[in-house]
């Protein structure tokens, strides 16, 4: 019997037993009947609905898993997790050679975490050779808004050593910001700020002139903060890493892969070399 057959009949079987009794109670039944009918039909579309929601969901979710790159294909937006306050970028592709030039004592051959980590420890880190550059990170490399004359003389004999050496330092707390271009003993280009003009030395570069970087005078007064406008020196630190991947690697955008199949150099240095 078919859907159709088996209502007609039960509708047919309803209305001859009820033929006896009054038309209220067979009206009453008739509603009964069609209420339920129309909450059936209502739950199957209810159950029709989910059923294809969740389909789409799982077919969506899939999608996500084989579009998304693989973790090692990364570039991660800070390799160190946290990105790194002061550096050094040495054009050179021998990490004994730095180490060398460094002094560092005690030093041992380490993965990047664990070197990064020992950089926050007063010891030094030398990374291998990213295209060319060798990045040394550390809490002891020194900080030109403490002493900006043992900055100065420390990274004029470093050049003398290795040839090229940059160095970078921001502090995003005061807006402290400091960059610096070395060459065979000699100052190429020099900036640094913390609180006033503490260095300012060579003609602006291309690079900084692009970034819009603003670099004062000796002379040129602190510059109050004003709440309507973004505060320069906090425009200046926010693009130290950005100078970096001009003049030579921003090491927060370090392939990922780096970081797992490349050892580097930590150690501590003499405290001769920065005092």
């Amino acid at each position: 019997m078919t859907a159709p057959q088996f209502t007609q009949a039960l509708l047919g079987d309803a209305m001859g037993g009820l033929s006896v009794g009054n038309g209220s109670d067979l009206i009453a039944t008739l509603l009964i009947l069609v209420l339920g009918m129309a909450l059936g039909v209502g739950l199957i579309c209810l159950l029709l609905v989910v059923h294809f929601l969740r389909a789409g969901h799982n077919v969506s979710q899939r999608g996500t898993r084989h579009t998304e790159p693989w973790p090692r294909d990364r570039k991660l937006p800070a390799p160190f997790h946290t990105t790194p306050c002061r550096w050094l970028a040495i054009k050179s592709g021998n990490p004994r050679l730095v180490q060398t030039a460094l002094g560092l004592r005690k030093a041992t051959a380490c993965s990047w975490e664990e070197g990064l980590h020992a950089a926050h420890e007063q010891k030094l880190f030398i990374s291998p050779p990213v295209n060319g550059w060798i990045f040394v990170m550390g809490a002891s490399l020194p900080d030109p808004g403490e002493d900006v004359d043992k900055c100065f003389c420390f990274l004029l004999d470093l050049s003398r050593k290795l040839g090229q050496v940059q160095f970078f330092s921001f502090n995003r707390v005061v807006n402290h910001h400091a960059w610096v271009h070395a060459e065979e003993g000699r100052i190429q280009r020099a900036y640094a700020w913390a609180g006033k003009t503490l260095w300012n030395q060579g003609r602006l570069t291309k690079a900084e002139m692009d970034l819009d970087l603003k670099c004062w005078d000796y002379t040129t007064p602190a510059i109050p903060v004003d709440y309507g406008r973004t505060d320069p020196n906090c425009a200046n630190t926010e693009k130290v890493p950005l100078l970096a991947a001009r003049w030579s690697v921003d090491p927060t955008a370090v392939d990922a892969r780096m970081l797992k199949e490349a050892q580097g150099i930590s150690g501590q240095i003499s405290r001769t070399k920065t005092h």
